[in-house]
């Protein structure tokens, strides 16, 4: 017997993703172009999609923003499926969109500044992704991931999915689509797949 394949896209909640921060030139070009292939591919699966995402920032409160940027841009990019919002992975979902990124601490010009951790972290939160490693992304030091400004907690979720189908038997494949860090922050677009 088989079943349709269980499908994961991780982009980033950058708001330069959203028309409203569109300029001349495209900022994030290269962003952009994996974002909007990986959400075609994701739609091919399913018109349903679970968005796996933080809540606003508390600088967004302040600001009377109550959408946190990754369902705004999640929504944008999503335009037209049925979307439903979770802080986890919710159990069934056969499309699943998990909005976070890495460090926002990799250079002086960064949002949040130098840190020197910050390239490590990135590069072990990378190659957890890449691997579909269910335990070292569900493992993410998020106190850590604070102070480097890293939207990591949407990325241990998505840990917590993978283990949970590891343990079930499944087997999953993971597409890395964009793995940059413009202006000092770290962004992948990968999609991940049951096989």
């Amino acid at each position: 017997m088989t079943h349709d394949p269980t499908q994961v896209l991780v982009l980033p909640g950058v708001p330069a993703l959203l028309p409203a921060h569109a300029g001349l030139t495209d900022p994030v070009a290269e962003l952009r172009a994996a974002a909007l292939e990986g959400v075609r591919l994701l739609r091919e699966a399913s018109d349903r999609v679970a968005v796996v995402t933080g809540p606003a920032s508390a600088d967004d409160v302040r600001r009377g923003v109550t959408v946190g940027a990754g369902e705004r841009v999640a929504r944008h990019l999503l335009d037209g499926a049925e979307v439903t919002v979770h802080t986890e992975v919710p159990a069934g979902a056969r499309a699943v969109l998990v909005v976070g990124n890495g460090s926002a601490t990799r250079t002086e010009k960064a949002p949040g500044h130098l840190d020197e951790r910050a390239e490590g972290f990135d590069a072990a939160l990378g190659g957890a992704l890449a691997a579909a490693d269910g335990d070292r992304l569900a493992d993410l030091d998020l106190d850590l991931a604070a102070q480097l400004w890293a939207d990591a907690a949407p990325l241990a979720a998505l840990g917590r999915r993978l283990q949970a189908g590891a343990a079930a038997g499944e087997r999953w494949r993971t597409e890395v689509l964009h793995d940059g860090a413009p202006y000092g922050v770290q962004y992948w677009v990968a999609r991940l797949r049951t096989v």
